[in-house]
Formats: C-alpha cells, structure tokens, sequence
C-alpha cells in the first residue's frame, strides 16, 4: 500500500504530468498544490494519508499485536519513501506518517494536526510545520502511554522525515524556502 504514490497518481489523471519532474521534485501534497490547486493537493494528501489509515486497519482487522501493528504502520511509511512502483522515488512522508499516526493513536494524530495547523499559520512554511508535527508525534504518542513498538517505530518514521526534509531545513536556514501556496521561484 505504501507503494501506491496518490500524488503521482493524481497529478497523472488531472494531466499535471510527474510531480517528481516540476516544481520541488516531491510528489507530496504541498507539491501538487503548487503544480494543481487546491482539488489536487486534497486529493494527495488523502490518498497518502488514506493509505497509512488502511494498513493499519487491516493490521487491526487480522488481530495483529501491536509489535507487528507497528512494523504495518513503518513499512507503510517506508513503501512511500520508496515506492517500488514508481521507481523507488518516493515523497517524504508527512501525510502518509500522518495516517499512521492517526490510525495508531487519534489523539496523537489530533495533537500533530494541531501542531502542524498552528506552526503553518505562524510560520507558513509547510516544511516547517510538516518537521515540528513529526518530532513531537513520539512524545505525544509516550504521553498517552502508547506501546513502546509503537514509539518506537513513529520516532524512527519522524528521524526519517527529518531526514527527507534536508533540502528544506536548508533553505529554511537560509530564507528561501517557499511560503504556503506560492510557486516555486
């Protein structure tokens, strides 16, 4: 399910082309907003989301234990970073991890969305508020007593958003990353 990249997707029906190839190269929903509007960039970010909500319905459904709930939700994660059908080029995760989150804990996932929602209007850098929202899911996740694979597993899907956003951290360094819904210079 990870596999299944809704940005590209999306952006393909709507003949938007590959976002991996215009704007910022991330087929994430701030991208395709860039690249569609408003109904391209919903369409992504529920169908990422939407995918990361799934797998771990379905984990729940078979009655799987939370150790294996959490590797669901991780290799869900993992497959949209590197999503085998489409190259292995993937987006950085934030609405995908944001499923998984919600899915696994929804006051954690209602705590990150306030975080983001709030960081986004103060700062209006989705980037921004895409990296605070990730960091503090595991401490909200250890505040609301969630198993320890499950920390365990969103502090490493955090790490590895971190990790996906260097390319923003910089120009947020630097004062050149984009403001929410202006196109790329």
């Amino acid at each position: 399910m990870g596999s299944v990249s809704a940005g590209v997707l999306v952006a393909r029906a709507l003949g938007l082309g590959d976002p991996r190839n215009a704007g910022s190269g991330n087929p994430g929903a701030t991208n395709v907003l860039r690249l569609g509007g408003k109904k391209a960039a919903a369409l992504t970010l529920l169908g990422d989301g939407g995918k990361g909500i799934l797998a771990i319905w379905f984990a729940h459904q078979l009655g799987m234990a939370p150790g294996i709930i959490a590797l669901t939700g991780l290799a869900a994660f993992i497959g949209h970073l590197y999503p085998v059908f489409h190259g292995f080029r993937g987006g950085k995760g934030v609405a995908t991890g944001f499923g998984v989150l919600l899915a696994w804990s929804w006051p954690a996932g209602l705590a990150a969305l306030f975080t983001w929602l709030f960081i986004a209007a103060v700062g209006r850098r989705s980037s921004l508020a895409a990296l605070a929202a990730a960091v503090l899911a595991p401490v909200y996740l250890a505040l609301l007593s969630s198993p320890l694979m499950i920390i365990a597993a969103m502090t490493l899907m955090a790490a590895l958003t971190v990790y996906r956003h260097q390319d923003n951290i910089r120009r947020l360094l630097d004062g050149t990353e984009p403001r929410i819904g202006r196109r790329r210079g």
